[in-house]
């Protein structure tokens, strides 16, 4: 019989920015490991400030990775089923790191830069993700872990005016493209890119830069510190999965609604991890499918929700909440694919009550992405 007492607590981190956050007002939580900022004024107006302003994310606790050496492109092809060897200088990918049977094991951005290629990775599954990584890729592509930077986001259709008066020369990047940059006779790594469905820019900074860069970036008038909460609900109003809920290692890029991730030589070619059962499955359509829910009144269905068909259970939710822009509770979750067209209605069990929830198109609402090409 073991005493409580004896098993060691389990270490959590505090990002780069902890102190900062504190001063600021932030309500710290545990996430991925690390205490994190959930809020600071309220996920409601947080939400709403980065709709119509600029938010400033402290997403530190995700995985920096820098593939090295000949034949990284091709080599990393072989575990995710993205164009990866096409991606030009400065571009970036969306792309999903696959199980030997094509299950997503994270989903991740990779960018060509001249050092390599840079991988961001979910904060929960990094550690995993480097393991897997080195057991997969031959011993000449190298793998550095960048825990000596910190990774900001700023969000909101207001982020590329406030970020160009610190950094004239962001404003040229266009979505999914990528620079590096000296701020303060410090090199930054800046992104057009993030996770709100909002024209914005992820932010890669030495550790010790981090908090003079936040500080100077949050005098601007159009920016405010946001927290954890509202990070969630605006992902979840554009439709964006999260990783450890939406996507797990039982499903696969088809099923997950990522099949765009798939690029059309990949799909022609094959050569990576499960492209038999993804292959197969973008030819016949996949047995389910990630389906985007309207939900009728206003009592959020949260993840583990059983959806029926009358009496069936057809599916499971998987991200939940209300959707302050959409002015009403969203949800996603997984249904047999049969059941799937828009505009059925369905019922969600919450607390043994059922809900009338509607398959919906995904995203709640229009991104908002500055895109090359793209009438202003």
């Amino acid at each position: 019989m073991h005493d409580d007492d004896d098993i060691p607590p389990i270490e959590i981190l505090n990002l780069p920015l902890d102190a900062w956050h504190r001063a600021q007002g932030a309500r710290m939580v545990e996430f991925a490991g690390y205490h994190m900022p959930i809020q600071y004024e309220g996920i409601m107006a947080e939400h709403e400030w980065t709709r119509t302003q600029a938010g400033l994310f402290d997403v530190s606790h995700m995985g920096q990775l820098m593939l090295s050496g000949d034949g990284a492109a091709a080599a990393l092809e072989t575990l995710v089923p993205g164009d990866i060897s096409a991606l030009r200088p400065g571009r970036m990918r969306y792309s999903l790191l696959l199980a030997e049977d094509g299950g997503i094991l994270d989903d991740m951005m990779v960018t060509n830069t001249p050092m390599g290629l840079y991988l961001v990775v979910n904060g929960a599954v990094k550690h995993e993700d480097m393991g897997y990584l080195r057991s997969e890729l031959p011993d000449e592509v190298t793998i550095n872990y960048m825990e000596d930077r910190a990774l900001l986001a700023l969000q909101g259709p207001k982020a590329a005016e406030a970020l160009a008066r610190l950094i004239p020369r962001t404003a040229e990047l266009y979505f999914m493209e990528a620079d590096s940059f000296i701020w303060d006779e410090h090199p930054l790594w800046i992104s057009r890119s993030g996770y709100t469905g909002e024209d914005g820019f992820e932010i890669s900074v030495p550790a010790d830069l981090a908090e003079h860069l936040a500080e100077t970036l949050c005098k601007q008038p159009e920016v405010k510190p946001i927290g954890l909460g509202a990070r969630d609900s605006l992902r979840l109003e554009a439709g964006l999965p999260l990783y450890g809920h939406d996507m797990n290692p039982e499903v696969n890029p088809v099923e997950a609604g990522a099949a765009f991730a798939i690029s059309k030589r990949r799909r022609e070619e094959g050569g990576f991890y499960g492209a038999e059962n993804i292959v197969r499955d973008l030819m016949n359509g996949p047995a389910r499918k990630l389906t985007g829910f309207s939900v009728e009144g206003r009592m959020p269905v949260r993840e583990g929700a059983p959806i029926f068909a009358g009496q069936v259970q057809i599916g499971v939710m998987t991200s939940g909440g209300f959707a302050p822009s959409v002015g009403a509770p969203v949800a996603m979750g997984y249904i047999d694919s049969d059941h799937g067209e828009t505009g059925t209605i369905f019922e969600a069990e919450v607390r043994g009550k059922r809900i009338a929830v509607t398959a919906a198109q995904m995203p709640f609402i229009p991104h908002n992405y500055h895109r090359r090409g793209k009438t202003q």
